[in-house]
């Protein structure tokens, strides 16, 4: 029997897996690389997807989105594009993460010559990580300030406001006695918003960001301090803190609902959100828009899910977990869209001005309408507290995954170095993102958080996963793919999984993505347009994630022999170590193709070690006699 081969010579070919288990008598322990861990919890994996699916957007886009293209109209575009795009490619990078045991860069073993698209993932996530961190600083500037027991932006008067300030009490009045013109008026919660959190009349524009805001800058630092202490220990960590920070904006959410919909005025707003307009599912827009709320809602493309799913056991039912994320996210933000709207209905009513006027989307509304709205209640500070409890909740875990996307990529390239002192490395890189989005705590922030959020994700990750659909399916083939998820779950993927990832997905997402490059408008904040540089800024800012994809080829190339087409073809296969992580889970073209691997069959191997054969290892024999009989048939 040959001796095992020690963990360091393996070193250079693959250093960040296991030996097998047949080699665990040696003393290999201090040579090999720190175990990556698993989710300690059977719910961990799917509350960490909930809390990263189920974000901000649920809150501040859907229902301004629903009810600008049709009302009750917009569910129907929006679950079509839901079964098309949304869930094909959330099961097919859950998929590729659980059978890997890897994270968005190493994942690209599946086929090196397009490690450019992993490398993308990360650029794109470290930019929205930087400016989704600095929302979850206002949130916590929003928080302390409704501990009190009348909330500042209540009423005129401070020293921020304006002689064009005017309190809602005051039109109150003026409806029962003179009529009051509030054409030009501003409303104390938007004077609080940018002059006193933003003070962003000390700027004049992007390119004069103004004096650091002390005030921001310290929540900043508590929200990346809050981040790294749930990230500390990786998904051992973070694993538990989601029962808390997935579950509990549901229990506020119902709370909010419910004092939304008992308010006088509410079914006002609600009639407004879901009154279905069909006429507006003949235009294109309309189905482009549910496209892009599924895709940003889902976080397809930005490595997330691919992460969590590779801290799966072998064997986890992600076909199950799939439906019931994807599923609860858009019940979620329907929900969502009916707390909101019975609110802005009730606030309509009581400034005597229709719907259309009140709502808005993004920060506007969870930082100007709704906490305006707040003011309207009793015991308005209480409420206020918990809309923005559940924002803070709703943020954090989606921030969670970023932080957990970025930290487990780079330490799957070196696990020798960096698994050990994981603690360490994610200290870096909260200290590294705090620092580079600390001009957004500056008086003209606000210009580089909208710039950031225009230009950082969109473009990018649509042709992250135009790429990793086409790769999957053509060049690693579908064949192979769909035989990979048999070893894993028992069963190959359906008709209608197969169809939406050959055609139906990539096809769609082609079209999100000429149109938005044919609808291309330049970024505004309010009245204030950008000037060309920084347009030019933010395209590169785009593009620099997209260009990773071709220098990654050409690298990969390099590194191989031979002619072009030859190196081409090399690069583009599977490493030889591609595969499941652990050895008995190994079949067929995966056998003994491990690092230090000393048995012929991984089969054999877990009979030893757990006795017995289970249906997955069925399967595995299963598979084994199909790839035999397509080799036979070839010779």
């Amino acid at each position: 029997v040959p001796s095992p081969i020690p963990c360091s010579l393996a070193q250079p070919v693959t250093p960040e897996l296991l030996v097998s288990p047949s080699s665990q008598d040696g003393d290999l322990g201090s040579e090999c690389p720190e175990d990556r861990g698993n989710w300690t919890g059977r719910l961990d994996f799917l509350l960490s997807c909930i809390g990263y699916c189920v974000g901000l957007g649920n809150v501040w886009r859907f229902p301004y989105r629903a009810y600008t293209n049709g009302g009750g109209a917009f569910l129907v575009p929006y679950f079509i594009m839901l079964a098309i795009c949304g869930i094909p490619i959330f099961f097919m990078e859950l998929s590729l993460g659980q059978f890997s045991s890897l994270g968005p860069l190493a994942v690209w073993k599946i086929s090196p010559l397009f490690k450019g698209v992993g490398i993308g993932t990360i650029l794109i996530v470290s930019l929205v990580a930087i400016y989704y961190n600095m929302i979850i600083a206002y949130v916590l500037f929003y928080l302390f300030a409704s501990l009190t027991s009348d909330l500042p932006w209540q009423h005129c008067g401070n020293w921020w406001n304006t002689d064009l300030c005017l309190d809602h009490h005051v039109i109150k009045v003026g409806n029962t006695t003179f009529p009051v013109n509030i054409t030009n008026t501003v409303s104390p919660s938007e004077e609080y918003w940018s002059r006193y959190v933003l003070h962003i009349q000390g700027s004049s524009g992007i390119g004069d960001p103004g004096r650091i805001r002390w005030n921001l800058c310290l929540c900043l630092l508590l929200s990346w301090t809050i981040v790294y202490l749930c990230i500390l220990k990786g998904v051992k960590s973070s694993g538990k803190v989601v029962y808390f920070t997935a579950t509990f904006p549901y229990l506020i959410l119902v709370m909010l609902l419910i004092r939304g919909v008992t308010l006088e005025g509410a079914w006002k707003g609600i009639r407004f959100y879901l009154t279905p307009q069909f006429d507006h599912l003949l235009s294109s827009k309309v189905w482009i828009e549910a496209a892009l709320q599924i895709f940003y809602s889902l976080g397809v493309g930005f490595g997330g899910l691919l992460t969590f799913a590779s801290y799966n056991t072998f064997h986890q039912n992600i076909y199950r977990d799939t439906f019931i994320v994807t599923l609860g996210n858009a019940i979620t933000s329907i929900l969502a869209g009916f707390a909101i709207f019975s609110v802005l209905g009730y606030m309509s009513q009581e400034l005597g001005v229709p719907v259309n006027q009140v709502a808005k989307a993004g920060p506007g509304l969870a930082f100007v309408v709704y906490p305006q709205a707040m003011t309207m209640l009793p015991l308005s500070p209480f409420w206020s507290f918990l809309f923005f409890f559940m924002l803070l909740t709703l943020g954090l875990d989606s921030q969670f995954a970023f932080m957990e996307t970025i930290v487990t990529a780079v330490t799957d390239e070196f696990p020798y170095y960096l698994r050990p002192k994981k603690a360490s490395f994610s200290a870096v890189i909260c200290i590294a993102l705090f620092l580079m989005g600390l001009i957004l705590t500056t008086e003209g922030g606000m210009y580089w958080l909208v710039l950031l959020d225009d230009y950082s994700a969109g473009f990018g990750v649509m042709v992250v996963v135009i790429t990793t659909c086409l790769v999957v399916t053509r060049v690693y083939g579908m064949k192979r793919f769909c035989r990979d998820i048999h070893m894993m779950l028992g069963f190959k993927p359906g008709p209608y999984f197969r169809a939406c990832w050959m055609v139906l997905s990539p096809a769609t997402m082609m079209a999100l993505l000429a149109y938005n490059i044919v609808k291309y408008q330049p970024s505004e904040y309010g009245s204030y347009r950008f000037p060309a540089w920084a347009e030019v800024l933010g395209i590169l800012m785009g593009v620099l994630s997209c260009l990773m994809i071709p220098v990654g080829m050409v690298i990969a190339v390099l590194r191989e022999e031979g002619t072009l087409w030859e190196r081409v073809q090399q690069a583009s296969r599977p490493a030889m170590d591609w595969g499941p992580s652990l050895e008995e889970n190994r079949t067929g073209m995966y056998v003994a193709s491990l690092a230090g691997s000393q048995s012929p069959k991984p089969l054999m191997v877990h009979m030893r070690k757990y006795g017995g054969i289970t249906s997955y290892e069925n399967t595995a024999i299963e598979v084994d006699r199909e790839m035999e009989e397509e080799e036979e048939s070839m010779m």
